[in-house]
């Protein structure tokens, strides 16, 4: 680890002469781009800076200590400020998603166990915007395909974080599949049911960061079939995207208008192709990449919802709590706050190992 920060330390040291070069600022790209990375290596380095010190400061009163007692306390104190400093620079060191500040595209799609399977979406849906809300994010609906209790065979929102961390640092781990065991509205014996839908988390895709080619979308536009006002029923106003490439298939129907309906399936279909492009690039990273807490993938079991016991379980970090009412209700921090300490704990160890 030490080395890599002695390489970081002269990394830093040639950024800060580039920086202070007048004719480097007539090329505003590169100026920003190392400026961000002098931004990035200054803490690691200023705690790498304050590590040595303090290592040199504790060699030195351990070599003092026989001849003065009070050189022994002193080396103490300096051996648990360095142990301290060394934890901290492995955290600094720790890989940084570069998708943290991005905000999401949110899908939550009802599984096996019909009725109660899409009621339990609504539930996920609810959840989500009731942790949007509590955190001052916007979210915004995009698309949904309700069912006749009021429960979602799909539904897709955009998620906005406001003046903090992105969204995706906190909902990238929802992704998977979300398992529900409680007595369906639905069941007149009061027999415990096991149901489940699935959720995808995406980082919302800016247009620059997707390149789609108009020649590779097949758009069909149809009559919607949901609420949403007068119109909606009345004219083709849902639109069907297809990436010919890709297969991928996106659609929107919440919209009144056509060009609003087809401006938000674009918006989901950059998200997922975003995703795919990461996945493929995930597949031929190393083993650290693919290894990591979060997961996108649906056929992954990673929480289960038992009501009768008003337990909230999460299956990767072995995360247990009996507040389901106030997690269903919004409250996700305590579990999404085990799997950000898990993945970070995660990453620290592989980065010391490796």
């Amino acid at each position: 680890m030490f080395e890599r920060l002695a390489d970081l330390a002269a990394e830093h040291e040639q950024l800060e002469r580039d920086l202070a070069d007048p004719a480097l600022h007539a090329d505003a790209d590169r100026a920003r781009t190392l400026s961000r990375r002098y931004g990035e290596l200054t803490p690691i380095v200023s705690a790498y800076t304050e590590w040595q010190q303090t290592s040199a400061d504790e060699a030195t009163a351990r070599e003092l200590a026989p001849e003065d007692a009070s050189f022994a306390a002193e080396a103490q104190q300096l051996a648990a400020r360095r142990e301290r400093l060394e934890q901290r620079i492995a955290e600094l060191l720790v890989p940084r998603d570069p998708n943290d500040e991005k905000d999401v595209i949110l899908e939550v799609k009802a599984g096996e166990g019909g009725e109660e399977s899409a009621l339990f979406a609504g539930d996920l849906l609810r959840m989500y915007l009731r942790f949007a809300e509590r955190r001052g994010w916007k979210a915004e609906l995009l698309d949904s395909t309700m069912t006749g209790l009021g429960g979602y065979k799909d539904v897709t929102v955009a998620v906005k974080a406001r003046g903090d961390a992105g969204a995706w640092s906190q909902l990238k781990y929802e992704g998977g599949v979300h398992r529900v065991q409680r007595v369906p509205a639905t069941e007149s014996q009061g027999r415990i049911h096991t149901s489940a839908a699935g959720v995808l988390v995406m980082p919302e895709a800016d247009p620059v960061e997707v390149t789609i080619d108009p020649a590779d979308l097949k758009i069909d536009v149809f009559r919607s079939s949901g609420p949403g006002g007068q119109s909606v029923n009345t004219t083709d106003s849902a639109v069907r995207i297809t990436h010919l490439p890709t297969g991928v298939v996106v659609s929107c129907q919440n919209e009144k208008s056509q060009l609003q309906n087809k401006e938000q399936a674009m918006r989901v279909l950059r998200a997922r192709l975003l995703a795919v492009a990461q996945e493929e690039a995930a597949a031929h990273a190393s083993a650290e990449r693919r290894s990591q807490v979060a997961t996108v993938d649906r056929s992954q079991r990673v929480r289960t919802y038992n009501f009768p016991e008003n337990r909230i379980s999460d299956h990767r970090v072995g995360f247990k709590a009996y507040n389901l009412d106030q997690v269903i209700d919004g409250d996700l921090d305590a579990v999404i706050a085990a799997l950000v300490e898990a993945d970070r704990a995660e990453k620290i160890a592989r980065s010391g190992s490796g």
